[in-house]
């Protein structure tokens, strides 16, 4: 079992500097999208996920079948849900278990995010945290807090096995576009994104954003959200939808 915090070492000290939104999650045409304070905005893992280069996933498939890879991905969807669980429990304090055999090896992943990632945070502002940015895009980020004494917007992720810089491109520009909501509506100051992963076997990474890599990973978002946008009306002169 995965408990909260048994002393008062342990504990994380919640923050509540910032009031966050509640939003509502809903599937339109195939696409996520959330409403939230008055605006009807595409999640920023659809904006991604529509103006990803798809060759590398065409020839994963075609390398170990259409089957096999479904499968994947739904046993690897199915593992990071489990773990987010057990972590968002964690951070509010509660207990929770999972006796069946993922539960089990999600548990295991999630303490060891606990042990190695979230020792340097000292202040939690919001879990599961609903962020958006006024008519452009929302999306939910795992932890925003204080890490290393700095805001940070924190991402758990869970991996199949051990991840190279160059494959997380996109998470990287996933917790820029979180860093950049933050700041407009909250006027934070968000000066690091944190990706925190764990394979099954327990290998632990950590990816952080900082600087000027920061800096260029907003951008690189933004010039992603223009070209959603340019799909998207691509796609209404075409189908008229």
């Amino acid at each position: 079992m995965v408990h909260g915090p048994s002393s008062e070492k342990e504990m994380i000290k919640k923050n509540n500097r910032y009031s966050y939104a509640t939003g509502t999650r809903y599937m339109d045409h195939g696409q996520r999208r959330y409403d939230v304070a008055g605006y009807r905005l595409p999640s920023v893992t659809t904006i991604l996920g529509r103006t990803k280069d798809q060759k590398f996933l065409q020839d994963w498939k075609k390398k170990v079948g259409e089957k096999e890879a479904e499968r994947i991905k739904t046993t690897s969807a199915t593992r990071g849900t489990a773990m987010h669980k057990y972590l968002e429990n964690y951070v509010l304090g509660k207990g929770y278990e999972d006796l069946t055999e993922l539960g089990q090896e999600t548990k295991r992943m999630a303490e060891k995010v606990i042990e190695l990632g979230l020792a340097p945070v000292s202040e939690i502002f919001g879990s599961e945290v609903t962020l958006y940015y006024p008519g452009l895009y929302a999306g939910s980020t795992d932890l925003v807090g204080i890490h290393n004494e700095k805001e940070t917007v924190i991402d758990f992720k869970q991996a199949n096995r051990p991840k190279r810089e160059e494959w997380i491109g996109d998470y990287k520009l996933q917790c820029a576009a979180y860093a950049m909501a933050h700041d407009q509506v909250h006027g934070s100051n968000i000066e690091q994104c944190v990706i925190m992963v764990c394979t099954p076997d327990l290998y632990y990474q950590e990816f952080k954003i900082d600087g000027l890599n920061l800096r260029k990973a907003k951008h690189d978002f933004l010039r992603r959200l223009d070209q959603y946008h340019d799909i998207m009306n691509d796609e209404k002169e075409t189908y008229g939808t």
